[in-house]
C-alpha cells in the first residue's frame, strides 16, 4: 500500500504529519546535501520521509519547481513591505547572537 509522503495544507506543501515544508528539503537536496544529512538536520524525520519527499519532488518536479518560485516570490514581497527594524533593536539581537556564537563556541 502506497504511503503518502507530502501533504499540502494552505496552499504550502509539508512532510506529511510534521510542521516540516517540502522547501525546506527540497533546498538542501539541490544544495547537494544527502538525505542522510538533511535527516540529521531535521531529528523529526525519520530518513524513510526524507527520501519519499525527495521521491516526491522528483516525481513531480516541474509542478514543484514552479511552486518554489510562486514560494520565493512571495518571500520577496513580504521582505519588500517588511518594515525595517528600528537600529537599537537591529544592535541588540546582533550582539546576542554574537554572545550565543561566543559561548557555543566556548
Amino acid at each position: 500500500m502506497p504511503k503518502e509522503y507530502i501533504e499540502e495544507r494552505g496552499g504550502n506543501y509539508y512532510v506529511a504529519g510534521t510542521r516540516i515544508s517540502l522547501d525546506s528539503i527540497v533546498h538542501a537536496f539541490r544544495r547537494g546535501e544527502s538525505p542522510e544529512a538533511i535527516g540529521q538536520n531535521f531529528e523529526l524525520l525519520r530518513l524513510e520521509e526524507v527520501y519519499g519527499a525527495i521521491a516526491n519532488y522528483l516525481a513531480n518536479q516541474a509542478a514543484i519547481d514552479a511552486y518554489l518560485i510562486r514560494q520565493d516570490e512571495k518571500w520577496a514581497e513580504g521582505r519588500r513591505n517588511a518594515e525595517p527594524l528600528p537600529g537599537n533593536l537591529r544592535d541588540r539581537l546582533m550582539r546576542a547572537r554574537d554572545e550565543l556564537q561566543t559561548t557555543r563556541q566556548s
